[in-house]
Formats: structure tokens, C-alpha cells, sequence
């Protein structure tokens, strides 16, 4: 999907610029956006990977309100990369050795609807891209995976502090005392087990142990 000052240039009768040439965009949800987001932007030829909501119906939503459970919005990656560097095939390929594509009900420690894993998909090829992962998945583990293809809807940007959790200095209240963000996201990544049951379910084709 084109990024919006890339649909105006266009509009324009312009070129693009090089450096938007090849640029686009997939959206996921794999659990808890700040894994997501710190897993893909280690990931060659990804620009940005930005935490929000998308799939439900309410307009605007606040993290309170998704994690409530009464929106039926995912918290979801909207990840940006270079197509000339990495694939979309590639990128499908590496969600679903990202998360427990068993488990339907939230993932890891996170439980609920706003959890559950899914891609969200523009067109009949980014679906197509996205079935075909699915189906390497499958054939890989040798069982059927509970991840949904869905139509994509409008991706919400999370609040400002959810972007770029797992490296941020700022300084959070937590059970530890108040420490940085990102060592408060070690800790949350480390208690939740999500490395341990990623690698429990792909050994070594987990791309993002220790993320």
C-alpha cells in the first residue's frame, strides 16, 4: 500500500522520488505490538514499523479501550519496507515464525480478543502473498495454523508512547521502580515466555530469539 506523500505525489502527475520508488507496506497483528515492532525493524530493508489498531469498528481508539475488548480492534504492526531489499513473501514468512500461530485466544501471556494474531491484507496479490505463507507455515509444522487473512481496515496509530517502546529512554512506573522503557519491555518480553514458546514451536527457524 502506498504511504500517503507518496499517493500525493502521484496525484501530482510527479515521480516519485528513489527513495519512495519501492517503498510499501504490510500490516499484522502478532500479540503485543511492541514485540512486533522491536522484532521487524531489525529486519533488512524495513524502514519503520509503526504499533496501532486496526479490525474493528470504533473510530479513533485508545489503547483502554482496544484492550478492553469491546472494539474489536487488533493491536497490529503496520510495517514499512523497501521492496527492493526484502520481499513481502519474506516478510509473511518471518511473522509467522514471530509468534505461536497455534493459538487463537491472544498470544503468550496476553489473552483476549485485541491479541489474537492476524494479517490484514489490501488486495487480491498481498492476499495471495499472505496465503501462500500460510500454507509454507502449515506444511512446515505439519498441522493447520489458527491465523486469519483478513480484509484490511483502517490502521489507527497507537499513542505516542507505544512507538518505539522497547528502545525508549523515558522513564516508566513499573513493580521494578521507575526504570526505561525499553528495560521495562525486556522484562515484560522475558516473563511472557513469548522467545521461549516461539522457539518451543519453531526451533531453529525462529528468526527473533532474544529480541
Amino acid at each position: 500500500m502506498k504511504q500517503p506523500i507518496q499517493t500525493a505525489i502521484l496525484a501530482l502527475g510527479l515521480a516519485l522520488p528513489a527513495s519512495f520508488a519501492h517503498s510499501a507496506d504490510i500490516t499484522v497483528a502478532g500479540g503485543c505490538f511492541w514485540c512486533v515492532e522491536a522484532d521487524f525493524e531489525k529486519v533488512s530493508g524495513v524502514s519503520e514499523a509503526v504499533s496501532g489498531y486496526t479490525g474493528g469498528t470504533t473510530s479513533n481508539p485508545t489503547y483502554k479501550q482496544v484492550t478492553g475488548g469491546n472494539t474489536g480492534h487488533y493491536e497490529a504492526v503496520r510495517i514499512t519496507y523497501d521492496a527492493d531489499t526484502v520481499s513481502r513473501e519474506r516478510l509473511f514468512d518471518l511473522f509467522f515464525r514471530s509468534i505461536d500461530p497455534f493459538d487463537d485466544g491472544g498470544q503468550f501471556c496476553d489473552r483476549g480478543a485485541s491479541y489474537r494474531p492476524a494479517i490484514f491484507v489490501e488486495d487480491a496479490a498481498e492476499r495471495a502473498d499472505a496465503e501462500a505463507a500460510k500454507t509454507r507455515a502449515e506444511q512446515e509444522l505439519g498441522r493447520d495454523v489458527a491465523v486469519p487473512i483478513l480484509d484490511a481496515k483502517t490502521f489507527y496509530e497507537a499513542e505516542d508512547y507505544h512507538q518505539g517502546y522497547y528502545k525508549s529512554t523515558e522513564k516508566t512506573l513499573t513493580r521494578f521502580g521507575y526504570i526505561d522503557r525499553a528495560d521495562a519491555y525486556d522484562r515484560y518480553r522475558e516473563g511472557c515466555r513469548r522467545d521461549q514458546r516461539v522457539r518451543q514451536v519453531w526451533g531453529d527457524d525462529a528468526p527473533f530469539i532474544g529480541g
